[in-house]
């Protein structure tokens, strides 16, 4: 089998480009790099993806290259068994600052992949956002349960479904970005017959995690944890959102491969669900326990366009897929810190 991994030296990239390698199969990893280059000369981590592949499987291959360049994605793509397409501009901060690019790399860069998969015969699974439901999900009435929010609409109790509305909703430059480039997933799915999948990821989290403010939070929790820092929460804590960890969506990639000629176009909100969605203040609760000590945080007021409460609905996926999440959120973090601990030290219960 033969894989094309787009940001495959990012956090999920080089998880499914590990899934593949190790199984025998040859795995192509086409990145910029930039993320590594943004992190700076002093940052130890910043190229840590790309060496841990490199030196676990030969059978992996780097190709420095951006999903804006046309012609450097087709001539990867060539012979691919499957095109996992994981590069993306994924700050909303960022996109405010810098729509252009944001869309640029998020939409043109898909069509760039999409383009690419018809001339090779590759299947495509593209890893979009629940974003795409962006400031609709805010519409929905709310409890407060005292640590937390959730639905008081009992249509909800499950999580936000793939019919969930997305006409107007983005509401930023990052959400508008993922959702054109998710439809035209879709569309090529229906329209050309390509066997292409839409995964809508919740927050997924797990080792080889970098987290910073804006992207990857349950990580920079525990990364501020263990450096005695304190964490900055923009809202009042009680916001909500289902984690999954990053072992469980590869097993979904999976899946969904083995499956794609019969899901061609198909959407699938992929997180933990209900059972693991937890909000920020439980989250530190729990890493407090870990760590074995208080953890210093304050407040901030809201960010524009936050969702306040999403989790997925992730029925569509046990039924289509026989899928399900694995790990319990607790274990999933637990596993997460104890790799993060050997990475910077500090104090563990």
């Amino acid at each position: 089998m033969r894989v094309l991994v787009t940001g495959g030296a990012g956090f999920i990239g080089s998880h499914v480009a590990e899934y593949y390698a190790s199984r025998g199969g040859e795995v192509i990893v086409l990145d910029n790099f930039l993320r590594g280059k943004l992190i700076g000369k002093e940052n130890p981590w910043k190229s840590y993806n790309r060496d841990y592949l490199a030196s676990r499987y030969g059978s992996v291959r780097f190709v420095e290259a951006d999903v804006r360049d046309q012609e450097k994605v087709a001539e990867n793509a060539r012979g691919c068994d499957l095109i996992v397409h994981a590069a993306a501009q994924v700050a909303v901060t960022s996109s405010l600052n810098d729509p252009v690019t944001d869309f640029m790399v998020n939409a043109l860069g898909t069509l760039s992949v999409l383009e690419a998969a018809m001339r090779s015969g590759s299947a495509v699974i593209f890893l979009s956002t629940n974003k795409v439901y962006g400031d609709g999900v805010n519409r929905i009435a709310l409890k407060d349960l005292g640590t937390r929010y959730w639905y008081s609409d009992p249509r909800y109790a499950d999580g936000i479904p793939e019919s969930f509305p997305i006409d107007g909703c983005a509401h930023t430059p990052y959400g508008c970005s993922k959702l054109a480039a998710d439809i035209y997933v879709q569309d090529y799915g229906r329209v050309y017959g390509l066997p292409s999948v839409v995964f809508r990821m919740s927050c997924i989290y797990g080792e080889r995690q970098f987290g910073v403010e804006d992207q990857g939070w349950l990580a920079h929790f525990v990364l501020k944890a263990l450096k005695g820092e304190e964490i900055m929460i923009y809202g009042d804590g009680k916001q909500v959102r289902d984690v999954l960890y990053v072992g469980d969506l590869v097993e979904a990639i999976d899946l969904a491969h083995k499956n794609s000629s019969r899901l061609r176009g198909e959407v699938f909100n992929l997180g933990g669900g209900p059972e693991n969605s937890l909000s920020l203040l439980e989250a530190i609760r729990y890493i407090e326990g870990l760590v074995g000590e208080s953890i210093r945080y304050s407040f901030k007021d809201w960010r524009p366009a936050d969702q306040i409460v999403y989790v997925s609905d992730i029925r569509k996926a046990r039924e289509m897929l026989g899928w399900r999440p694995a790990t319990p959120w607790s274990d999933g973090i637990r596993r997460m810190y104890e790799w993060l601990r050997q990475l910077v030290g500090g104090r563990s219960r």
